[in-house]
């Protein structure tokens, strides 16, 4: 398997982790009767700040998987791999991995340049494809 294809995996696994880590406390703070519902109506309470947190990071995560996938994907068909490509797609992967305890403690401006390194390292494996 490709560099990025492994990194790629590894965030896939990541966002598992995300899931887990957002759907433990909001299960509780919302009950199992709206959470195993439609949700057809909004919930009786909201969220706390921190399980807001680690939803939002959780999307977050799921908007930058589509570009990163699309890039990983890229390179690894169109075989320019090389230690660019990699070393972007592991840049990537950890800016993911230190942007959720970011969010969680609401360490601004961190979390920004954290999300911004990973988007950083995805526009160039993208620019790597194609050139």
């Amino acid at each position: 398997m490709s560099p990025e294809l492994t990194a790629l995996t590894l965030a896939a696994l990541l966002q598992a982790l995300q899931f887990a880590l957002f759907a433990i406390p909001a299960n509780r703070e919302l009950g199992p009767g709206y959470t195993m519902s439609a949700r057809d109506r909004d919930p009786s309470r909201p969220l706390s700040d921190k399980a807001a947190r680690l939803q939002r990071a959780l999307n977050n995560h799921f908007e930058g998987l589509i570009l990163f996938t699309i890039a990983c994907v890229a390179i690894t068909l169109a075989d320019k791999s090389n230690a660019l490509t990699a070393a972007c797609a592991f840049t990537y992967l950890g800016a993911r991995t230190l942007y959720v305890p970011a969010y969680y403690y609401g360490l601004n401006p961190w979390r920004s340049l954290i999300w911004a390194v990973g988007f950083l390292a995805t526009l160039l494996m993208l620019l790597a494809a194609i050139l």
